[in-house]
């Protein structure tokens, strides 16, 4: 696993070893893998940033900082198969920033093929209770930075 950081206009890479247990008997990823596999590389985008890339990410947005992000909604269309060949790269970068959520663009390939892309809705919330609020202050000015300036 690695990862490489985010500027503007520049989507976090996100590395993924695929391993033959990820696979199904046509030697393809589940289905199901493939949803998880962009939310490891959400989850890496959120350690990188948030994190320091020292066990941040989701657990640590949770216990440590007060809020989580559960999502809403995820949006995935299949593009090609993925196989344990090649390293699986997810691309993620952020949408959309609204009053409460966030939406990221997540798009993996495999030796330059592009395999899946989807989007995925997250409410922010208070940590262990599942109201919405706002997103902290530093983390929309984060978000703010690092939309592209062509996301619709």
């Amino acid at each position: 696993m690695s990862t490489a950081p985010l500027q503007p206009d520049a989507p976090f890479r996100h590395e993924i070893r695929v391993g033959w247990g990820d696979c199904d008997p046509a030697r393809i990823a589940y289905t199901a893998r493939l949803p998880a596999f962009a939310l490891d590389a959400i989850d890496a985008f959120w350690e990188h940033h948030l994190g320091g890339g020292q066990g941040g990410g989701w657990y640590h947005m949770e216990l440590d900082l007060g809020f989580g992000t559960p999502f809403v909604g995820m949006s995935l269309d299949f593009r090609a198969p993925v196989t344990p060949r090649h390293r699986l790269v997810c691309t993620v970068w952020p949408q959309r920033l609204g009053r409460s959520s966030i939406t990221f663009r997540v798009e993996g390939h495999q030796d330059g093929i592009l395999c899946f892309e989807g989007q995925f809705t997250n409410v922010f919330t208070h940590a262990g209770r599942l109201e919405t609020r706002e997103p902290p202050a530093e983390v929309r000015r984060l978000i703010e930075g690092l939309i592209p300036s062509d996301a619709a």
